[in-house]
């Protein structure tokens, strides 16, 4: 059975949500270079982030608390475990592929460019 691929448009580019159940999301996001999703971390939702195409900056709190920046290309993939600060920065136009526990609103923005909150 063919799943409806939705499309939600974003101050950075856009996501596709490919997969959604009560125990996993897909999701392809497209980030246009130079732009950057916010600072933010998650109560619940665990994530990996695997690079398609392009390159990023992953900013990522590391187990003592420091903010680490790591260049992630294509075949690349960071895990983003729950509680930890986290920024995408795209140096190219760049695709991630995410999978995550299903709690897509649980994102607390603690930086954000584009005036969005929590």
């Amino acid at each position: 059975v063919l799943h409806e691929i939705k499309k939600v448009e974003k101050p950075w580019g856009h996501e596709l949500l490919w997969a959604r159940t009560d125990r996993y999301v897909g999701k392809i996001l497209h980030v246009k270079k130079g732009e950057r999703l916010s600072l933010q971390f998650h109560r619940i939702k665990d994530e990996t982030m695997f690079v398609v195409t392009g390159k990023m900056l992953l900013i990522l709190e590391d187990d003592g608390g420091t903010m680490q920046e790591l260049t992630v290309g294509p075949g690349q993939a960071a895990h983003i475990k729950t509680g930890r600060k986290h920024r995408v920065i795209a140096l190219e136009d760049t695709d991630i592929c995410e999978v995550s526990t299903p709690e897509l609103d649980d994102v607390v923005r603690l930086e954000d460019s584009y005036g969005r909150k929590s």
